[in-house]
């Protein structure tokens, strides 16, 4: 029996990178998982690789930043499966690269809608189901830069350290309730987004970041993310745990 078995789990950002590493391993725990994304066929191709491996797996259309959205995501969670027991808020933007005093605001307001409002939303619905269930767990995913700063990324860096907040929040809120809120802050991921802008020496340049001299992998943050949403980790909660390769540790 999986880790999962019998729960119902729902994923933001499911489409690609870390967010299908998490769909496709949450399935294979036994899950039954509805994974939202803004690009519909990047979705749905989430949904077919789980079905061929033997899971269940739903799409929903949506926008994370919306908060009618992620209401409707939750909805159509429940509508479908009847519960919701898993959480992880995935959806998120980098925004562009460019010191504060040069930064637009139209640029801040777009990454903080998304990476931090929606996380907001996002949990603001799921709570109020997992309290009709009886409990449950949310996984918010932050970053490094939850912790450290990213030099011209002031946005990126703000919603990061805000999503550590409110997840810790959450924690304490809920924390009687049966409902735990954990935060994941990975470092430099090899991703189709970081492959397909950067070159082979940019990215032995960001490998070089972490001690370890690599990247990690979509694979590596979705192990940790199944952890927190188990009842392996039953007594953590409010936890902000880094997976980086020791870039934060020097």
């Amino acid at each position: 029996m999986g880790l999962l078995e019998n729960k119902v789990a729902y994923v933001s950002g499911g489409g690609s990178g870390i967010g299908r590493a998490v769909a496709e391993a949450y399935a294979l725990e036994g899950a039954k998982v509805v994974l939202s994304d803004i690009n519909v066929e990047h979705g749905e191709e989430t949904v077919k690789i789980i079905k061929e491996k033997g899971g269940e797996a739903f799409f929903v259309k949506g926008d994370s930043s919306s908060a009618i959205d992620n209401k409707h995501m939750v909805d159509v969670t429940v509508s479908k499966y009847g519960r919701l027991d898993i959480a992880f808020n995935n959806a998120g933007m980098g925004g562009p690269a460019k010191p504060t005093g040069e930064y637009e605001p139209d640029a801040w307001d777009k990454v903080i809608a998304l990476n931090l409002s929606g996380v907001f939303y996002a949990c603001r619905y799921q709570l109020e189901q997992m309290e009709k269930n009886g409990g449950g767990s949310i996984v918010n995913i932050a970053s490094i830069h939850g912790q450290v700063a990213a030099p011209n990324s002031v946005a990126y860096t703000a919603s990061k350290h805000g999503v550590v907040g409110l997840t810790k929040n959450i924690a304490v809120e809920y924390a009687q309730k049966n409902i735990r809120c954990n935060a994941v802050g990975p470092g430099y991921i090899e991703t189709a987004l970081l492959k397909d802008n950067l070159n082979k020496d940019m990215m032995n340049a960001v490998a070089a970041k972490s001690p370890m001299n690599r990247l990690g992998t979509s694979e590596e943050i979705a192990e940790l993310v199944v952890f927190l949403s188990s009842e392996k980790s039953s007594f953590t909660t409010g936890s902000y745990i880094i997976a980086d390769g020791g870039y934060t540790a020097v």
